[in-house]
């Protein structure tokens, strides 16, 4: 049995998209047809997957083949991962050693049974296109967890011969004739979220860095699990879900101080469009986060009900800036950036990006850290505006600090970066209320509920103020006190 690897760009479609790309006439000739079942093995614990690793036995026309795959390092949409596959008899897989499972298993490779199933029909096409040779898979169906199901429409170019870049031009080739969606979720770990509760939002994943990495790697991989929050939270944001909105905002944020802590191995000739286009799309959902503050400060009565219609216009807009094409056009920007941009073999980078993650990291940290210090001086004494850039400046070391503690993975290292955090994370929080009471006026105006005297309620008296602006000073001083975990 071999190991290879596969490149490859999925794309999420609706099943409306499915048939107007069949017919649009852009996949030449008849595509090879196959109903496709595959069951997926693993531990009652999920040991497999929780190690990175699916298991299927697929069910083809021509026999049973399974399959062992590795999450690898992937790239947003673009997996590259090994992979290895062997014909069987029967419906159970054949755990030997010719795949990792046993010896990542143990004991417990006696444990491995069914779990789910995804069953698709699959039309493939071989596409020539830009001197690349790309295969098209369509796959249409469902994936069955017990009595829960769950719908798959998805597209997955798969590069055969020539440039990744080719992938990248096909896929906007296929947004002009359907809206796609950057594809972030296969099929097992689709069916692996069937197994547990319904997501209504989802968290940052932990960062997996390691010592030997280049800050180059780092960048990827943070980028990488910032876009996927991302798009794991867009298709769950409506006006009933207010945290999933939450959180596609933080990665959005996430993602944006990344390019700023790495600026100095990123500025090519995309970056600033980039940066541009993420600024917009964060932009596109602050209304509705604002308002959602605002709301959930306001008693029943009249001005909730004219807090909810703002709410619900200001949804609409969000909702309707996510569904257009220049949303979709921003992660597919995105993604072919962080796998082939020019930034990789920009002369001026070419330090930054390959110094140890941990240097670069250290370095890093004593900037941001050292700016939040030099700003917040006498911070109870400076104007909204000033302590709005500190508070900035704190988020994003805040962020640095989450991406870089699994590189200082010492005990006391591991300690102090507990206790950096949560000073961290209180002084955030001391600043974003102080934002919230100094932005509400503006909002409360833009939205027509400056004239209405319940409003005044929801800004705060200034005896609030003035107590959320000590706690912030003492926050402060805390967090300036805190040991550095990375020195």
């Amino acid at each position: 049995m071999a190991s290879v690897q596969e490149v490859e760009l999925k794309l999420e479609i609706t099943p409306e998209g499915a048939e107007a790309l069949v017919a649009s006439g852009l996949l030449p000739g008849d595509p090879s047809i196959a109903p496709l079942r595959s069951v997926y093995f693993d531990t009652p614990g999920q040991n497999l997957s929780a190690a990175g690793f699916s298991l299927r036995v697929r069910e083809t026309p021509h026999g049973r083949i399974q399959t062992v795959k590795a999450a690898g390092t992937a790239a947003a949409g673009l997996f590259a991962r090994p992979e290895w596959e062997r014909g069987v008899d029967g419906d159970m897989p054949v755990l030997d050693d010719t795949t990792p499972i046993r010896a990542l298993l143990g004991r417990k490779v006696h444990d491995i049974g069914a779990v789910f199933a995804v069953e698709v029909e699959r039309r493939v096409w071989v596409v020539p296109w830009e001197e690349a040779t790309i295969e098209i898979a369509l796959d249409r169906g469902e994936v069955v967890a017990g009595e829960r199901r769950a719908p798959v429409c998805e597209i997955e170019l798969e590069l055969k011969g020539g440039s990744p870049s080719a992938l990248f031009s096909f896929a906007r080739r296929i947004d002009a004739v359907t809206p796609a969606r950057l594809g972030v979720l296969n099929k097992a770990e689709r069916g692996f979220r069937l197994l547990g509760p319904a997501m209504r939002a989802v968290k940052a994943e932990p960062m997996a860095l390691a010592a030997d990495m280049s800050a180059a790697e780092a960048f990827r991989r943070i980028a990488d699990v910032c876009l996927r929050q991302f798009r794991l939270n867009e298709p769950l944001i409506d006006r009933g879900n207010v945290e999933a909105l939450h959180q596609a905002r933080v990665a959005l944020r996430r993602l944006r101080s990344a390019f700023s802590i790495f600026r100095p191995m990123l500025e090519d000739d995309t970056f600033e469009r980039l940066r541009e286009e993420l600024r917009w799309l964060a932009g596109s959902m602050a209304d509705a986060r604002d308002i959602d503050v605002l709301t959930a400060r306001a008693d029943a009565g009249t001005l909730r009900a004219k807090l909810e219609e703002a709410r619900r216009r200001a949804y609409d807009e969000a909702e309707a800036a996510l569904a257009s094409e220049r949303a979709r056009a921003v992660m597919l920007d995105l993604s072919e950036w962080l796998a082939l941009g020019s930034w990789l073999t920009l002369p001026s980078g070419e330090e930054a990006r390959g110094q140890p993650a941990g240097d670069f990291a250290a370095a890093a940290l004593d900037r941001f850290r050292k700016k939040v210090k030099k700003g917040g001086k006498d911070l109870a004494e400076l104007e909204d505006e000033i302590r709005h850039e500190v508070r900035k400046d704190a988020k994003k070391l805040r962020y640095a600090a989450e991406f870089f503690a699994p590189l200082f993975q010492q005990k006391r290292q591991k300690r102090r970066a507990r206790r950096f955090l949560a000073a961290l994370e209180t002084l955030q929080d001391r600043l974003g209320e102080l934002n919230d009471l100094a932005t509400a006026p503006d909002l409360i105006a833009r939205i027509g509920l400056d004239d209405d005297p319940a409003a005044a309620a929801l800004l705060g008296a200034t005896d609030d103020r003035q107590t959320l602006v000590e706690a912030a000073a003492e926050a402060l001083d805390s967090l300036v006190d805190t040991k550095r975990f990375w020195r």
